[in-house]
């Protein structure tokens, strides 16, 4: 079998490139700290979809730095409460999705959140407010301000603040929520679950977002990496901020969050990936430890898996 990246034995032995910052832990239980005073302000629009069994709705709250954040929630109707929830995070750009591709999980008897990410293609807000450029990509969005400023920090917080949302409703029992989500999605999934252990199942499918070193070390800072290489092109030509700017993407890296996970994690590696290369994603999965399994696919890159979706829905019904 060709081989894009280490062998299997190696992938599970590795523990990543990217530096840790000294401070990680008080920085990240800082900005839980920030967000769990929000004023969530939550609001529900309901939403007309042709379900008989369900109840839609536009979910938005305000997040960290006052941003108005959407998701799309969908609770059964007519089933005991309190019940389990899922929580699903999208891919990088995107949205989160039709409301018919929820609804397996709804009539199942299961609440299900979709986050919108911040300024990507849904209906979350992008309130800004960081110095330094904004050409192209949210991994560099604020690596020139301070690290509070970094955008996927905003984003990780929201991750973990719509859980805190769908875990206080009434009608979710908060012992049995569990996430998932591929490419970005499988990121988020990892933050969230970092973010707000009480998460009791997470399927991340070949996470983003994870040892950004060893990504631009193997010279695949291209497609969903790609605006790495554009930053060094356009703001530091000659690498001399290299060890900045990798130290300060450390306070981003899911590989560092990894470790705070308590839920039972499943996760989904194409061996031929070259868009997030297999050794990025277990610099994360190697750091966790609770109860975890991984399932390769070893002639897929970053693309559809087969039977992945029917795996995760099977393992989501162990909430």
């Amino acid at each position: 079998m060709p081989l894009v990246d280490m062998p299997v034995n190696q992938l599970k032995e590795y523990q990543g490139r990217n530096p840790r910052p000294v401070d990680f832990d008080e920085f990240w239980d800082k900005s839980i700290a920030e967000m769990k005073a929000i004023d969530s302000q939550v609001e529900l629009i309901p939403h007309n979809m042709d379900a008989p069994f369900a109840e839609c709705f536009d979910m938005y709250f305000t997040g960290v730095g006052g941003a108005r954040v959407h998701a799309k929630y969908l609770r059964p109707k007519n089933v005991a409460k309190p019940h389990p929830a899922v929580l699903q995070f999208h891919g990088y750009s995107g949205n989160c999705g039709d409301w018919s591709d929820k609804l397996a999980y709804v009539a199942r008897g299961y609440s299900v959140a979709a986050l919108d990410c911040r300024g990507q293609g849904g209906l979350s807000e992008d309130v800004g407010g960081a110095k330094g450029n904004t050409h192209s990509g949210h991994i560099i969005r604020g690596l020139d301000d301070s690290p509070e400023k970094l955008l996927f920090r905003s984003i990780y917080l929201d991750t973990a603040q719509m859980a805190n949302i769908v875990m206080d409703f009434e009608e979710v029992d908060e012992t049995r929520v569990g996430a998932t989500g591929g490419s970005q999605g499988g990121g988020l999934t990892l933050a969230c679950a970092s973010l707000e252990p009480r998460i009791k199942l997470v399927a991340p499918v070949f996470p983003f977002l994870c040892d950004y070193l060893r990504v631009w070390e193997m010279d695949l800072d291209v497609a969903a990496y790609d605006e790495l290489r554009r930053y060094f092109r356009l703001f530091d030509p000659l690498h001399k901020r290299k060890d900045e700017v990798f130290y300060r993407l450390g306070y981003i890296d899911n590989q560092h969050l990894a470790s705070r996970i308590r839920g039972k994690v499943l996760m989904f590696t194409g061996l031929m990936d070259t868009i997030c290369p297999p050794s990025t994603q277990f610099a994360a999965y190697n750091k966790i430890t609770s109860e975890k399994d991984v399932i390769f696919y070893p002639d897929f890159g970053h693309e559809g898996l087969p039977g992945s979706s029917d795996i995760i829905y099977n393992f989501m019904g162990g909430l």
